[in-house]
């Protein structure tokens, strides 16, 4: 596989949920549509509304829409009467202009739904589960380590996917289930915060006055220019961005296109998952620290991947379904082939790769080592976990058994 795809995949398995972030605050996503049952949810007044990554729907309508009547709702907990059943579940409500949302998955699952996203029209489906069912979409890669009454659990993520990635495997959902705490990268539902915004934005866009084309060769803006017009954007409508973004956005232009997108992500499910049942996220990185390793790539090192991109823009989707196969079979060869060929760029690996692997098997370590006898489910980027350099060898040469799951 030529370096150009080793590059572009490892991006999207250990520094994509940053990059995804960045991308997503330079415009306002699209609010999301409400299928249940294959019909549209007129929603009248207010409208799903997503927040810190989970997405709010009205809550009377909703149930309306389910053939579900709202007897009672008081602080965060509902009461309803589904099927002929009275169902009582809590959740973190919202109250927008006097009306009370609730998140959809938590509805849906109460109401006996599955909830599923289909990124290519942006609609959230609510169709009745047709009983337990065997079928996952994928493998994936999971890890458990044990130490002094402690479990970690170590998840590989691919930070952007599609609804074929889902259900996950029985195994993984009950590790979550019993976990006291989620582990991610970042928690990517601060990017809705003003300040988190505010921070990403000043360092992925120029300060000093100038522009992109002050900062790559005449080519390499031209070449951006084409692209953007063939996507049906402005020549120069990433003029005030800088290479590393520029390559993301570009990136993004084309997995979207193909059905892939962060609000489907492992991470983000994850995190969902764990604001519902109101666990605590650790970060085992911040905003800064991704921002500040992405900034400070060498200006050769930025318009050498921007190019990458650029050269390459027309097959860029068959590398994210490529990549989504890999992450489906759970294949560790072909994993650590990736990861591998990350090394053939020397500060771009130990950047990328091998100051953060540290950094992060050092916090898990700690984790290890406490005396309250916890559960970690952790979950970064696939790429993480691999060779020489990896998560799992660091665990490993400080004593520990990780074993894959």
């Amino acid at each position: 596989m030529k370096n150009w795809k080793r590059m572009f995949l490892s991006i999207i398995i250990s520094a994509g949920l940053i990059l995804s972030t960045a991308s997503a605050t330079m415009a306002a996503p699209q609010q999301p549509a409400v299928k249940v049952n294959d019909q549209n949810v007129n929603y009248t007044g207010g409208t799903p509304v997503i927040d810190q990554g989970t997405t709010y729907v009205p809550l009377k309508m909703t149930l309306q829409a389910m053939n579900a009547k709202l007897t009672d709702v008081a602080d965060d907990t509902i009461h309803a009467v589904v099927n002929g059943q009275t169902i009582t579940l809590k959740s973190k409500l919202k109250r927008i202009n006097g009306e009370t949302y609730v998140p959809i998955r938590v509805i849906g699952d109460a109401a006996g739904y599955e909830v599923r996203w289909d990124a290519k029209t942006r609609t959230i489906l609510l169709a009745p589960k047709a009983g337990a069912s065997t079928q996952t979409g994928g493998r994936g890669f999971m890890w458990e380590v044990e130490n002094n009454g402690n479990t970690v659990y170590l998840v590989g993520s691919m930070h952007i996917a599609n609804d074929s990635f889902y259900p996950l495997r029985p195994e993984v959902e009950k590790a979550f289930a019993e976990a006291d705490y989620l582990g991610v990268e970042i928690d990517l539902s601060k990017a809705a915060d003003e300040a988190q915004q505010k921070v990403i934005m000043d360092a992925s866009m120029y300060q000093d006055g100038t522009t992109l084309k002050d900062h790559v060769s005449s080519a390499t803006y031209a070449k951006v220019g084409k692209i953007l017009e063939q996507s049906g954007m402005k020549p120069d409508a990433l003029d005030a961005f800088k290479p590393w973004v520029v390559g993301t956005t570009i990136n993004s232009l084309k997995s979207v296109k193909a059905g892939y997108e962060a609000t489907s992500g492992i991470d983000l499910y994850f995190i969902q998952k764990a604001i519902e049942r109101k666990i605590s996220v650790l970060e085992l990185e911040s905003y800064e620290s991704q921002l500040g390793m992405l900034d400070g790539f060498s200006k050769e090192l930025q318009e050498k991947s921007l190019n990458d991109v650029l050269d390459n823009f027309d097959v860029l989707d068959d590398a994210v379904e490529k990549m989504a196969e890999m992450w489906k079979t759970g294949s560790e060869e072909q994993l650590l082939e990736f990861t591998n060929g990350i090394a053939a760029d020397g500060e771009y690996n130990k950047a990328m790769l091998i100051d953060r692997n540290i950094k992060m098997a050092d916090k898990i370590d700690r984790y290890l080592k406490n005396s309250k006898k916890e559960e970690y489910f952790i979950v970064v980027g696939a790429a993480h976990y691999l060779g020489e350099h990896g998560i799992i060898k660091l665990l490993e040469d400080k004593g520990y058994t990780v074993v894959r799951k």
